[in-house]
């Protein structure tokens, strides 16, 4: 039954997914908002885009809206990691949801497991650092070289992190199947 003390941070999971929802479309109406004149939402858009030390953007241009909208992108792929945490967490250690005949069952979640989940959420993981280090790369010149470099790093170290646990797995998918034919 302590599997169950679980089932409150499943709960601020989804709220903090609430909070996402609102991010996206605060960013995305102040962008409508920018394009169409509103010169709120343009300060709010080139605050956002804003590096710290560097030149601040005077106009919606080209590169605002890009870093923009991978802003957009990196809240997407944020909110369905916590999907995949939610739902395959609670589906893996908390309870059944006996989805199985549902429509809109996730494809991944008819075959969750703790193996699984790791893999997906390592590849989440480095879809975000993506979207980070191309945002980052935009702005190259407003950024020096041992920062461009950290990050480039740190993604490898996903990289690598995600293909180790993805070896692991597999080698121990061979071993379990290797057992049960014995």
């Amino acid at each position: 039954m302590t599997r169950w003390l679980q089932l409150p941070l499943y709960l601020g999971l989804i709220l903090a997914q609430c909070v996402y929802v609102f991010h996206f479309w605060v960013e995305l109406s102040d962008l409508i908002g920018a394009v169409l004149g509103n010169p709120d939402s343009l300060q709010h858009i080139l605050d956002a885009v804003a590096i710290p030390g560097a030149a601040k953007p005077s106009k919606l241009n080209e590169t605002t809206i890009m870093l923009v909208v991978l802003g957009l992108i990196d809240v997407v792929m944020i909110s369905n990691l916590l999907i995949m945490v939610i739902i395959g967490g609670y589906e893996t250690f908390v309870s059944r949801m006996n989805l199985e005949s549902h429509p809109d069952q996730p494809e991944w979640l008819s075959h969750v497991n703790a193996s699984v989940l790791k893999v997906k959420l390592a590849t989440a993981i480095i879809g975000i650092s993506s979207i980070h280090l191309l945002k980052t790369f935009i702005n190259a010149a407003a950024y020096d070289t041992k920062t461009l470099l950290a990050q480039t790093g740190i993604h490898i170290v996903f990289l690598l992190s995600a293909m180790a646990i993805a070896y692991s797995d597999r080698i121990m998918a061979q071993t379990a199947a290797i057992s049960d034919s014995h």
